[in-house]
């Protein structure tokens, strides 16, 4: 965009968020709940999706015109990969740079504490019970990490750095990749799974991943191994996941994100042995709201001025790829 008009820029929100204050006189900035949508999207020149939690915009996106940006306040943007928004020429971008390295340290302290057994500590303390145990070494554990974008590669290197071998799996196959060296597709996962001692989820939702974590996958996991996800709940097969903890085919588990979020307070999964749950906060910080923020209102002054925007999501794909395309800032 590179006109002289104040564009207007809509932001599915609840309220407004408080660190968009920058961007006062340079966009007429309207606040909307899922009930305005319709009636306001057609005017607006951009989208920001502070709620990326909502369902609501496929049904009320507008035949024609509309925003010519959407951001997405959230790494994952499977919720706006439906048809319409696809096939249109308007720009999707996300929150890439503020999850990464949160996810990679949920997943660091989660597999110490699957390894160092600290629920079971935990759980003698307030029973009062000295009950000395030995725990796990992890570094020279192998772990797999799928998905080969900043989430996974922020994962392996932290892992990385407790001294686990890691290898990295993405949509396809790279053996010169500069960060990593190599990168196995997904087709190989299958040949990796019998030899990890952690598995990582944290792959976006696409049609190639959905379910890919099923029975067969946990069937070729070494009895005892532990399985991760951070990626998107529908990677996941849950009753599969709960039968081979169920039979102590895996060690045990760790699940942030889930097929239907929140938990139901009757789901299984709450008293599924060895599973650790947590409610979707891997990436939540003290600071994300005012990470997220920063992101957007960069975004903004590039789109302002007719410049590469950060994040561009490949609408075919349904992620950021993580080569740049030439010119584009990193």
């Amino acid at each position: 965009m590179t006109d002289t008009t104040t564009p207007r820029v809509l932001v599915l929100s609840g309220e407004p968020p408080a660190g968009l204050a920058p961007l006062a006189g340079l966009a007429e900035l309207r606040t909307v709940t899922e009930e305005r949508l319709a009636a306001e999207l057609p005017g607006a020149d951009a989208l920001l999706v502070w709620d990326f939690s909502t369902d609501a915009l496929p049904a009320v996106w507008p035949r024609a015109g509309g925003p010519r940006w959407v951001h997405t306040a959230s790494a994952g943007v499977d919720r706006l990969m439906f048809p319409a928004l696809v096939d249109s020429d308007t720009v999707v971008t996300n929150a890439r740079g503020v999850f990464e390295q949160p996810i990679a340290e949920y997943v660091a302290g989660q597999v110490l504490a699957l390894a160092k057994d600290f629920a079971g500590t935990y759980a003698r303390q307030r029973e009062r019970v000295w009950e000395h145990r030995v725990t796990e070494r992890v570094a020279g554990t192998r772990a797999v990490v799928v998905g080969g974008g900043p989430i996974g590669r922020a994962t392996a290197r932290t892992l990385a750095a407790l001294g686990l071998r890691v290898s990295l799996v993405g949509r396809t196959a790279r053996t010169d990749d500069p960060e990593v060296g190599r990168v196995h597709a997904f087709a190989e996962l299958d040949a990796l799974l019998p030899d990890a001692d952690w598995v990582v989820a944290a792959a976006p939702l696409t049609e190639q991943t959905r379910d890919m974590f099923d029975a067969r996958a946990f069937a070729l996991m070494k009895r005892g191994a532990r399985f991760l996800n951070v990626g998107r709940g529908p990677l996941v097969v849950e009753e599969d996941l709960l039968y081979a903890l169920r039979q102590g085919r895996l060690g045990g588990a760790a699940l942030d994100v889930f097929r239907e979020e929140p938990l139901d307070r009757d789901s299984p999964l709450w008293d599924a042995p060895g599973l650790l749950v947590s409610p979707h906060m891997s990436a939540d910080t003290t600071t994300w709201l005012d990470d997220l923020a920063e992101v957007f209102v960069d975004n903004f002054t590039r789109w302002r001025a007719g410049r590469p925007l950060r994040n561009v999501v490949d609408k075919k794909l349904g992620y950021v790829p993580v080569t740049p395309v030439e010119g584009a800032p990193r």
